[in-house]
Parts: C-alpha cells; sequence; structure tokens
C-alpha cells in the first residue's frame, strides 16, 4: 500500500474512533470529511459503515497487545504489567463507548471479538512471564474487564493496586 493510503487509512480510523465514541449517528461522509478525505478514499478502504467499525475496534485491540513487548522493553517488568493494565482499563471503555456501533457489526453476522481473548491472554502471559506470576493470564484478564467496568476511577486505581499486589505475591495458584 502506498505512504499516502497507509496515512489516509490510519487517520480515517482516527478520526472515526473519536466520531463513533462521542457522536451519534455519524455520517461516513462526516467521518471523510474530518479526515480530509473524499467519500471515495473511505470506501476504497472501507466498503461498508460496519467495516469501518470492525476496523476500529481491531485497531484498539492491536494497539493494546502491541503495547506489551513495547512495554517491556521500557519499562521493569511490574512497571511494564501495570502500565499495560492501564492501558487496558481505557481500551474497555473505548469499547464500551463503541458499544452501539459494534451491535451493528454483529448483527450482520460478523463477530469483531473472535480473536481478541487468545490475542490479549497473549498479550498478558508475555507480562507475567518476567515476574514468575503464577496468576492465570485469564484470571488477570477477567478482574481487569471488571475494574474497567467500575466507572470510579478512583477506586478503579485502588482495584489495580490489588489485582497487581495479588500478581506479584502468587495470588492465583491453585491448592495443592
Amino acid at each position: 500500500m502506498r505512504a499516502d493510503a497507509v496515512r489516509n487509512r490510519g487517520l480515517l480510523i482516527e478520526v472515526a474512533l473519536d466520531a463513533f465514541t462521542h457522536e451519534k449517528d455519524v455520517t461516513l461522509g462526516a467521518i471523510a470529511k474530518k479526515a480530509g478525505v473524499g467519500i471515495g478514499t473511505l470506501y476504497r478502504h472501507f466498503p461498508t459503515r460496519e467495516a469501518l467499525i470492525e476496523a476500529v475496534y481491531r485497531t484498539e485491540l492491536e494497539k493494546l497487545c502491541d503495547a506489551a513487548p513495547e512495554l517491556l522493553e521500557t519499562h521493569e517488568p511490574e512497571a511494564a504489567l501495570r502500565e499495560w493494565m492501564n492501558r487496558f482499563i481505557a481500551y474497555i471503555t473505548t469499547k464500551h463507548d463503541l458499544k452501539d456501533a459494534l451491535q451493528a457489526v454483529i448483527a450482520l453476522g460478523v463477530n469483531p471479538f473472535e480473536h481478541s481473548r487468545a490475542k490479549l491472554i497473549e498479550a498478558i502471559s508475555l507480562l507475567l512471564a518476567p515476574l514468575d506470576a503464577t496468576t492465570e493470564p485469564l484470571d488477570v484478564m477477567t478482574m481487569l474487564v471488571a475494574v474497567a467496568q467500575n466507572g470510579d476511577e478512583t477506586q478503579a486505581k485502588r482495584l489495580l493496586d490489588l489485582v497487581m499486589a495479588g500478581i506479584l505475591h502468587g495470588a492465583g495458584r491453585t491448592a495443592r
């Protein structure tokens, strides 16, 4: 793909994310205009509204999962995990904000969440490994989803502290 096409695609996804999370019933024409491209450019990249919504969701998932190895390169393992957990909370908030738009995709029989769980478990496993944590990655993900749905930012921080303490102190080990 040409550099300008890659740039346009990324810009469309960025503008669409903002539009789908902050505006009700935004048109594709409005998204194209805000991105500074023509409607034809939008349709070349995303032939349907649902294709654009799915691309927005997948892009956010990829950003989150791709952050795991990057964080481990630039942070100590404990700090990398905590920063990733903070990003996970923001990702869940975005996913919640996209709920109505994602419902339209699901109604057409497309499952945008098909690969999400496996990718998230892989990222969490990568982050837990250098800590020698015995906590199950799925358990961590389940706790993070619960924290994210809380809605109270101050309490969410405290809950993340508890999740970190549990991970670091071997919580999640199976009884023998």
